[in-house]
């Protein structure tokens, strides 16, 4: 059986082709201007290197902090254009403040406005082209799914939420079948004798193992998918794709081989890793603090008016091997708002005050813990720190919850940049999720993500 080659990129693929080819319409558009509207402030040109390759770095970092490479918003031409505006905004108001590493403001000050419609119109030109193009069926990869008839629902769920370019054709059941069982109507499903036939008629490019459980797998099944695989058919574990499109660890298929899930990274006993990251940690937290003494008037105010009350809050937490420490925060409840038992702060909480909510949208309520990470007891990046109560409530529901209390607790994380705040058991279960991501892969670069990602929570003001 011969296997047609397709045309398909995968989420990171598609991410670095959305990068690269921003740079590249940019440079198109300014190759553009010199050629015909007799524009010189840049030029594509070895004079001017330096200058574009501060450009093109703006443009990365900026465009992370602003979300013009996120796929699902990118997918989006209203969303998208938004985001568009407001990073060459930022990239053009920068390029200027910066000549030391940029050109020269030029002499003909229409030439800047040019230049910013520029980069505005030729990336979205691009943004155009792509959900043109990558939206078409030439490129989605077509997918056969393996697994128990009770799954197939929530992979097939999961998959067309995360990544709509993957399309399943159908599913064969890897359970012996029972004449009155669970039926799944969703998805056509097929036998196994069908299987050589469907990869050819429907030019399918990889079969996806979605069983919880492979011992059940059928030996006639086992037998055809060994075949399949050493003529060199593309077969994977779910979990590694669900890992690749949700950037989550998938806790619910965690087994007795949980140790196979959790081979956490190198960096987490790497001693170079981890002094750099309490230099940064120690470093941040100096410029968090001394950023705090500059505002504190401002904040000392709002308290006053609208809070009425103490503008310091403490409580205990659970941080690193499982040690209780003291955080600190700016108090944006009311006094007394939990009485004398732990409750979950939920959406619009009626206990928060009008400036509290505004020091919780802006992440402002978060400054004191500088102090945390200056002391040690946090770090900058890591799981968000968890109060006893709900830990030992949380641990006795949620399978490896305590796992994330290997490393320092985090004033941003993974879990933070990637979802809401969690108010109940099922947020506390996705939140570990992502959680057991970052320390299963936390790196140096993962940790820049956060970071930026972080800028991005701020500046859409979403804080909770």
């Amino acid at each position: 059986m011969k296997q047609k080659a397709g045309i398909h990129f995968e989420i990171s693929e598609r991410k670095i082709l959305l990068r690269i080819v921003d740079i590249l319409a940019v440079f198109l558009g300014i190759f553009l201007l010199c050629r015909y509207a007799g524009f010189d402030y840049l030029s594509l040109t070895t004079e001017h290197g330096t200058s574009l390759f501060v450009l093109a770095l703006y443009i990365t970092i900026f465009g992370t902090v602003f979300e013009i490479y996120d796929l699902q918003q990118s997918s989006r031409l209203d969303i998208s254009f938004r985001n568009i505006v407001f990073c060459m905004s930022t990239v053009v108001l920068l390029y200027l403040l910066t000549p030391v590493l940029t050109p020269f403001l030029p002499e003909n000050r229409i030439q800047i406005l040019y230049f910013y419609l520029a980069l505005i119109g030729f990336v979205f030109l691009w943004r155009l082209a792509y959900n043109t193009l990558l939206a078409s069926p030439r490129f989605y990869k077509k997918v056969l799914l393996v697994g128990e008839l009770e799954q197939i629902s929530n992979v097939v769920t999961t998959l067309e939420k995360h990544d709509p370019n993957y399309k399943l054709v159908g599913f064969i059941n890897c359970e012996i079948e029972k004449e009155e069982g669970v039926k799944y109507n969703g998805l056509k499903q097929y036998q196994i004798p069908d299987l050589d036939s469907l990869i050819r008629e429907e030019n399918v490019s990889e079969i996806l193992i979605a069983a919880t459980n492979v011992e059940q797998i059928t030996a006639g099944l086992y037998h055809e998918l060994m075949l399949l695989l050493e003529r060199g058919f593309k077969i994977r574990e779910y979990t590694q794709v669900y890992e690749e499109i949700t950037n989550k660890v998938p806790i619910q298929y965690v087994g007795k081989d949980f140790y196979k899930y959790f081979p956490f990274s190198r960096n987490n006993e790497n001693q170079l890793y981890r002094f750099f990251h309490r230099l940064f940690d120690i470093l941040f937290s100096i410029i968090g603090l001394a950023f705090g003494i500059l505002i504190i008037p401002f904040i000392v105010l709002g308290n006053l008016i609208c809070n009425r009350g103490p503008l310091l809050y403490t409580q205990e937490r659970i941080g690193r091997n499982s040690t209780i420490f003291t955080i600190y925060k700016l108090r944006t409840m009311e006094v007394g708002a939990e009485g004398d038992k732990a409750q979950w702060a939920t959406k619009n909480d009626s206990r928060i005050t009008r400036f509290g909510r505004f020091l919780r949208r802006s992440r402002l309520d978060e400054i004191p813990q500088f102090y945390n990470v200056l002391k040690g007891d946090m770090s900058l990046i890591g799981p968000r720190p968890e109060r006893p109560y709900f830990v030992s409530e949380l641990s006795q529901s949620i399978p490896f919850y305590e796992t994330r209390h290997i490393i320092k607790p985090g004033l941003t994380g993974w879990a933070q940049v990637n979802t809401r705040y969690g108010a109940s058991v099922e947020d506390s279960l996705t939140k570990l999720q992502y959680d057991l991501y970052y320390i299963k892969h936390r790196s140096f670069f993962l940790d820049i993500s956060i970071i930026l990602k972080t800028f991005s929570t701020v500046i859409y003001y979403r804080g909770q």
